[in-house]
């Protein structure tokens, strides 16, 4: 099987170049993309478990990995919430996978939101990591239309080794994120 298209860019224009921009001394110091986490929150999972199957299947079919159902880890009695009930899913991508997944979200999914320009650039944690929150699950074509009862959104978290969010921002950037304009570029 062929290496992902974008995991040849890393090795190939990502890492001479961010090495160039940091003034790193060794190519380990680079940045680098550990794992994407997707996670889909289902409130209505109280009244309804078969809302929690189905994001396990839509987030299963999306990445294309075995989602598994989140429970609660406390009880909340005001959303008739009880410690261990399922109240979402969620996803690892590492890897092939992780690449796949990353090249399918910027090259087709993204591009399918509405009004759509850009990505908010605010969004980095302070340590390197970066979240994207989807409001749709039908932008991705894997999604049939037909089939879904409700529209949701979920929460894709892209985790680097980067020490700080300038960093991050200059890889995901290479990677081709589609961010909006910073206002100090």
């Amino acid at each position: 099987m062929a290496s992902p298209r974008l995991k040849e860019k890393y090795i190939s224009e990502i890492v001479p170049a961010l090495k160039e921009k940091f003034q790193y001394k060794s190519v380990m110091q680079v940045p680098k993309l550990t794992k994407i986490c997707v996670n889909k929150g289902v409130g209505d999972a109280v009244n309804d478990k078969k809302l929690v199957d189905l994001g396990v299947e839509e987030l299963s079919t999306i990445t294309g990995q075995l989602a598994v159902p989140t429970k609660a880890k406390k009880s909340i009695s005001n959303f008739h919430l009880r410690d261990g009930m399922p109240i979402g899913a969620r996803v690892t991508l590492r890897g092939d996978r992780m690449y796949e997944f990353l090249d399918r979200l910027m090259t087709v999914a993204l591009p399918r939101v509405r009004d759509f320009r850009g990505i908010n650039e605010k969004s980095f944690d302070g340590r390197g990591n970066y979240t994207l929150g989807v409001q749709e699950q039908i932008i991705f074509p894997e999604i049939s239309i037909d089939k879904i009862n409700r529209i949701s959104g979920m929460d894709i978290t892209f985790v680097t080794t980067a020490n700080s969010d300038e960093e991050s921002y200059a890889l995901l950037k290479a990677f081709g994120m589609p961010f909006r304009n910073k206002n100090n570029n």
